[in-house]
């Protein structure tokens, strides 16, 4: 069982930035792919971006390719997403999530933990 915690999300305006994070335990954590999802009330949950489990490679939805940036470490158990140049549009409460697995995964039935989720709101 893996127990994944995220923290960070806030309001912040326009333009503005945030880091996530995502605190893993119950497994370790380098065997492990890390993805963000997000969601707004109304709307299925909907893929942010991904690293594999060593770091390596990284992949961004279109939305927030240039403006997100994943990462993790792995001397910490955590993962992070660093979004700068937030628009309102980007409001939504932000998930991670985790899979043992060597490859690089965006669908959300490939992850089989989740946390609770953190609100980000940015405000125009």
């Amino acid at each position: 069982q893996v127990q994944l915690v995220e923290s960070g999300g806030g309001l912040v305006q326009a333009g503005g930035s945030l880091r996530l994070s995502c605190a893993a335990s119950g497994r370790t954590f380098s065997s492990l792919a890390m993805g963000w999802f997000r969601q707004t009330p109304g709307k299925e949950r909907e893929f942010v971006a991904a690293i594999r489990r060593s770091g390596g490679s990284t992949y961004y939805a279109d939305s927030v390719k240039g403006r997100f940036t994943i990462s993790r470490d792995n001397s910490k158990n955590t993962a992070y997403l660093q979004m700068n140049s937030l628009k309102p549009e980007d409001t939504a409460v932000y998930y991670c999530a985790c899979v043992a697995g060597g490859s690089i995964y965006f669908r959300e039935y490939e992850y089989d933990y989740w946390g609770q989720g953190t609100q980000v709101t940015v405000s125009s």
